[in-house]
């Protein structure tokens, strides 16, 4: 078969080099005949000064030495080439190193109709990520089907780990959204104009959110579906994304998805019925620079839910043994923001001979999935959080980066000269290494 080893960086990230002018297509499917086989994994340890519940004491997290360490996600991916035109792709996610909780709900006559189940196997997560039939037609013009990449906000389009400097996901995002986010549905997208102007877009039709997973803590995260055999389809979401390319090393992206029933998606399908419509609106823009001195990023997210408190009142109510939180107030609105800068210390010195890859970095984030309530809801203040995280990522290969850093979040209420903060801050220094890269190709 001629195998070859190869390690390169993902299509997504030579978007900000000198091909970003190429259309997407080729973007993603050149450079190889027949198959591609690779992934990317992250490992991570993390050493707090805070108890992991927030909620524990009238001041916020508890003072507590508490140490992590966790493969957060090892994800395996593969793509095949059938022809020059139809393209078979699949991504399997490992999170946490486990198999995941298994749920059921029961459907027969009795006490137990409409009752959830569930058996633990063992913690974590194994998922398809992504699984679909791609037919490439025109650069302007193609058609995806499958389990695909929702591509919402920042991190969602571009999760791989060399594409954020934290050795973790941004905290806005992964908090408010499922982090990956793939749904099951129809995509149409494609590369349009070129030079000065040159656009890609993506347009889908996917399953959409599931209101039973909404919470107080995480708004709409948990309203990806997939808990079950079947999504629920009775009530879409339609999503867009349009990115700008036309600049050497820049990309500025937003992105629209709206549901006009989450309510409709639920398990049990009366639940909702008595609210009428419970429409959901996200919107995002972001942006990235690249040189060869620095990498730029930053990135907003704002969302909104229409009947929240509807939806609060019956989630609470779902069942003692529901695989959902739970936990009301949901908002109406959630809000996130960050903005990051790396500099790339070895551009400074290009003639000191084998001089480390090492890019120090700042990033401030803020996120509140609890931004507005609906009507006279009261919101809970301890779940709006501002962050600072300075570290340090080296890579010793282009595939594999080893990263540092140190974050502190304020909780709650700013913080005002002269006043003690309402909550106790948060501190952690972390330490991760993450690889990606195409392994094997044809």
């Amino acid at each position: 078969m001629n195998l070859r080893l190869n390690f390169l960086l993902p299509a997504l990230l030579l978007a900000s080099t000198a091909s970003a002018q190429l259309p997407v297509t080729e973007l993603e499917y050149g450079g190889w005949e027949r198959y591609r086989l690779g992934g990317y994994g992250e490992m991570v340890a993390s050493f707090k000064d805070y108890g992991q519940n927030r909620w524990a004491t009238p001041h916020g997290s508890s003072r507590l030495n508490h140490n992590t360490i966790a493969i957060p996600r090892m994800v395996v991916a593969g793509d095949y080439k059938l022809n020059q035109k139809w393209i078979l792709g699949v991504e399997v996610e490992f999170e946490a190193g486990g198999t995941g909780i298994e749920y059921e709900m029961e459907s027969g006559g009795g006490a137990e109709n409409g009752e959830y189940e569930q058996e633990m196997e063992k913690g974590g997560e194994v998922a398809l990520e992504q699984f679909h039939i791609t037919r490439l037609i025109v650069p302007e013009l193609n058609v995806r089907a499958g389990h695909m990449i929702v591509p919402v906000g920042l991190t969602n389009t571009h999760h791989e780990p060399v594409n954020f400097f934290g050795t973790m996901r941004p905290e806005g995002e992964t908090t408010l959204m499922p982090s990956t986010w793939h749904q099951t549905g129809l995509e149409l997208f494609g590369t349009v104009g070129r030079g000065m102007a040159t656009f890609d877009y993506r347009a889908m039709v996917v399953a959409g959110a599931n209101a039973d997973g909404f919470n107080k803590y995480n708004w709409i995260k948990g309203g990806k579906q997939g808990l079950f055999e079947q999504d629920n389809f009775t009530c879409p979401a339609w999503v867009f994304r349009l990115d700008y390319r036309g600049v050497k090393g820049l990309r500025v992206g937003g992105s629209f998805y709206f549901c006009n029933d989450v309510g409709g998606n639920s398990d049990k399908l009366v639940t909702y019925e008595s609210y009428g419509r419970l429409p959901l609106r996200i919107f995002s823009l972001d942006a990235q620079y690249e040189n060869r001195y620095v990498t730029a990023r930053a990135n907003w997210v704002r969302g909104s839910l229409n009947g929240a408190n509807g939806i609060s009142k019956e989630i609470g109510s779902l069942g003692k043994n529901n695989p959902y939180s739970g936990k009301a107030y949901v908002a109406k609105e959630a809000l996130t923001y960050s903005a990051e800068v790396g500099v790339n210390v070895r551009s400074f010195f290009p003639h000191v001979k084998n001089f480390p890859a090492i890019m120090p970095f700042a990033h401030y984030e803020y996120y509140n999935p609890q931004e507005k309530g609906e009507g006279s809801a009261v919101m809970d203040d301890r779940c709006r959080v501002s962050l600072w995280t300075v570290g340090l990522n080296w890579r010793p290969l282009p595939n594999l980066v080893v990263k540092a850093d140190y974050t502190t979040r304020q909780i709650g209420e700013k913080r005002v000269f002269g006043t003690s903060p309402q909550y106790n801050s948060e501190s952690e220094f972390s330490l991760g290494v993450a690889y990606v890269g195409w392994f094997f190709k044809k």
